[in-house]
């Protein structure tokens, strides 16, 4: 309260002296008036004694003039009050949305803390006196929900050093991530802000950095048990005290994080990997992005912001910036369309085209400078990578051919078809119909597999006609995956693409590079070529 009567204080001073000044402008234009025109009429008479009626109108003269080039002070010192006064409100404004927050998570704990309460009530209770159960929200008392007998809160912070291209100058730029979550990780409050030369000076240092704006605003909302984490092996052993940093900046850090949790009731860094910090990491960036951007005007009078492509150092437009994931570096469209099309061509995964970064460029959110059919292909072909042969299940519709792995279409077929572990009958995830993965063809409702396979309708089904081509080539067939393996030339120890090795003779397995069978090793006619 001491404080907001204070800051009405201020500003009733600010009013009064604005108003002072205004009124003094006023009285002293006021003067110059009433002496400018006291001097008009001096010199009208002065002339009309000297000069005769013919003589020309003589020009009106400004005896006041102009002080100092015409500079206006008093303006000035109106405009220096007004940003005071503007500034005043804009910290009364943060003041009340820091105690509405305090507010909303005292009441949040509060609610979570009675709601254990009840859940540890036994039903026999409860359904007597489960009616009379109450603890109302008390402000006054809020403060005792957030200390150490409370619910532990975590602090994530990452701190980042990127150089970056300001049109053609290289700078390198810092910024930091903090996310405050509750034991549920639910999102509590985010930072992004920009770190300082000083500050920027190696990651070290902005990591540091981070930590102590994760504290600082953690104790703004008087948090009791906290745990803050770090994604640096060597940072978490600075700050646990296992390693002492040769570094006087980096030391003094760490000393600054080490009084910091002495400041709460229970307070211990933790160590993850970057991915479970993604989110910071993103809020770290987006602080350096706010750096090295610049307001520009388009044609038509409209105002965009442009930032400069570190591959081809064209100034872009931010809304053609490509952002990776995972790493969060920008590059521009034109550029990362080149890129992913020379890797992909190369049959290579596409990463972050940055030095050092290993960070791989999803093809899903390559469609805004991609042709939509190639995105498709990779994201097929990339599927087929991940699904091991043996997995692999197609839906044998043509128009369809979708790509599945035998457990997820499994699962999804149990959520229609009562029986699915004794049947063969899938359902495909993409068009929906159901067709027979033994078969590989549209489900036969009415026939077993094995009737199926005898009749006419197999024998012109997709499938079918392939296992009557290969009878009369004399393929074989793998006993794993059901892939058709030909032999155009060499032994008859046959490795099929799934890894399983069996006999092209009589398929039987081959067991440690051995034959399981007495069949020949080879024939001559698949061994030596005639010219």
């Amino acid at each position: 309260m001491a404080a907001i009567e204070d800051n009405n204080d201020v500003s009733t001073i600010l009013e009064e002296q604005r108003q002072e000044i205004m009124a003094a402008k006023t009285v002293a234009e006021d003067h110059d008036l009433a002496f400018n025109l006291q001097m008009q009429e001096a010199l009208a008479v002065s002339r009309a004694a000297h000069t005769s009626s013919s003589s020309p109108e003589p020009p009106t003269l400004d005896f006041v003039g102009e002080d100092d080039g015409g500079f206006d002070y008093t303006s000035l010192i109106l405009e220096d009050i007004a940003r005071v006064d503007q500034e005043m409100r804009d910290r009364e404004f943060g003041a009340q949305e820091m105690k509405r927050l305090k507010v909303d998570l005292d009441r949040r704990i509060h609610d979570q803390m009675f709601a254990k309460e009840i859940m540890s009530i036994p039903d026999a209770v409860w359904t007597k006196d489960g009616d009379f159960f109450h603890k109302p929200y008390n402000s006054l008392g809020a403060a005792a929900s957030s200390s150490s007998e409370g619910e532990g809160f975590r602090v994530y912070c990452k701190g980042l050093v990127s150089e970056e291209m300001i049109g053609e100058t290289r700078v390198t730029v810092g910024g930091v991530g903090v996310a405050i979550c509750d034991s549920a990780d639910n999102l509590i409050w985010e930072l992004s802000k920009v770190l300082g030369s000083e500050e920027s000076k190696s990651p070290e240092i902005a990591e540091l950095e981070a930590i102590v704006r994760g504290l600082d605003e953690a104790l703004t909302f008087d948090l009791g048990r906290v745990t803050f984490f770090i994604d640096d092996f060597k940072l978490f052993n600075y700050v646990t005290g296992r390693v002492e940093p040769r570094q006087s900046g980096v030391a003094t850090l760490v000393n600054k994080v080490a009084l910091l949790q002495k400041k709460f009731p229970y307070c211990q860094p933790s160590l993850l990997t970057r991915n479970d910090v993604k989110f910071v990491f993103k809020l770290a960036r987006d602080a350096i992005v706010s750096q090295i951007k610049w307001p520009e005007e388009t044609s038509k009078g409209k105002k965009t912001f442009k930032e400069t492509c570190v591959i081809c150092y064209e100034g872009i437009t931010v809304d053609k910036m490509f952002s990776v994931d995972g790493c969060f570096h920008r590059f521009c469209f034109s550029c990362m369309k080149q890129h992913v099309e020379v890797k992909l061509l190369g049959g290579k995964t596409a990463t972050c085209p940055s030095a050092g970064c290993k960070s791989e460029v999803k093809m899903d959110s390559c469609a805004e400078f991609l042709d939509p059919k190639l995105v498709e292909v990779m994201i097929q072909r990339k599927k087929e990578d991940s699904i091991s042969v043996s997995d692999k299940v197609y839906c044998p519709y043509p128009t369809c051919s979708e790509l599945m792995a035998k457990d997820e279409v499994f699962e999804y077929t149990e959520q229609y078809f009562v029986g699915t572990e004794q049947s063969s009958a899938r359902k495909c995830m993409k068009c929906g119909q159901f067709f027979c993965m033994q078969c590989k063809v549209p489900w036969h409702y009415k026939d077993t597999c094995e009737d199926f396979s005898k009749s006419k309708r197999y024998q012109n089904a997709g499938d079918g006609m392939v296992k009557s081509l290969a009878q009369s080539k004399k393929w074989r067939q793998c006993t794993r995956c059901n892939n058709m393996v030909e032999l155009a030339s060499g032994c008859y120890h046959i490795t099929c693409r799934c890894g399983y090795e069996f006999c092209y003779t009589c398929g039987a397995e081959w067991e440690e590079k051995n034959p399981t069978c007495e069949c020949p090793l080879w024939a001559e006619r698949h061994i030596i070529r005639r010219r």
